[in-house]
């Protein structure tokens, strides 16, 4: 009999450990998840198209506060109805923001909000306007912009400031590329104009959503804006003997503000 209640005091034992462990559990992934969904959250640059401020292989932190939250700011994409968002702000122009691709909402990208609503936007032989005032171009000497299989070509870079005062860096790899010279566009209310720092090579506001462009990004898609790159790992090694992998480490990188 006194085995019988060893045993039987054990298995108590046994089964409130389990689930004090699997309490232990659930709580864990809920404040990740909270945290995912409230505060930040990372994404990875897969492409070249916010060069040289974004680079392949980078990996970003996005904070999710500064614009309020809605659906496009679930650490998971579930398909609800857009009912707006709480908390919202408007971006300022020179925010780079991370977005739900309004072609595909499972897919995250990145670019530079350059046009607020009400905003004209209007590119002029490759220079930005915005309500006819130009953003000032200054040259910054040669750079080199990469692609998506490891090799780069000359750009030319510049330093772009914008109307209200903010300065970043562009790529500009030719004259007169496809979409240097576009009409005017007044952005409506709700939606923002936004645009790759690879000028020549970023599918943005100034290409429509049917011809694989972003269109008028509409503001309830934002996720956040994107403050930090974490780390980076230069993809041109992928290819080449393991051993040299580490090498690709872009240490200059880690924990840097997004400008």
């Amino acid at each position: 009999m006194s085995i019988d209640k060893m045993s039987g005091v054990t298995k108590t034992r046994s089964g409130s450990s389990w689930r004090a462990q699997a309490l232990q559990l659930a709580g864990i992934v809920a404040a990740v998840f909270i945290a995912k969904g409230a505060l930040a959250e990372p994404f990875y640059v897969p492409s070249g198209s916010m060069e040289p401020t974004l680079l392949i292989g980078d990996a970003l932190l996005a904070s999710k506060f500064p614009y309020g939250y809605g659906t496009s700011s679930l650490p998971i994409q579930i398909n609800l109805p857009e009912t707006g968002r709480v908390f919202a702000e408007t971006p300022k122009r020179g925010d780079v923001v991370v977005f739900r691709w309004p072609g595909d909402r499972s897919q995250a990208w990145v670019k530079r909000v350059v046009g607020l609503p009400g905003d004209r936007i209007q590119m002029r032989q490759g220079q930005l306007f915005i309500n006819d005032r130009p953003a000032e171009l200054k040259p910054d000497g040669v750079g080199r912009a990469e692609d998506d299989n490891g090799g780069s070509e000359p750009a030319y870079r510049y330093v772009e400031t914008l109307p209200n005062g903010v300065s970043h860096l562009i790529f500009k790899m030719r004259d007169n590329g496809p979409l240097d010279n576009t009409p005017e566009v007044k952005v409506p209310p709700g939606h923002l104009f936004v645009l790759g720092d690879n000028r020549d090579n970023s599918a943005d506001s100034r290409v429509s959503l049917r011809a694989g462009g972003v269109g008028l990004l509409p503001i309830d898609n934002l996720v956040g804006r994107a403050d930090a790159v974490l780390g980076s790992w230069d993809l041109g090694l992928r290819n080449q003997p393991v051993w040299t992998w580490l090498s690709g480490f872009r240490l200059a990188r880690f924990f840097t503000p997004v400008r």
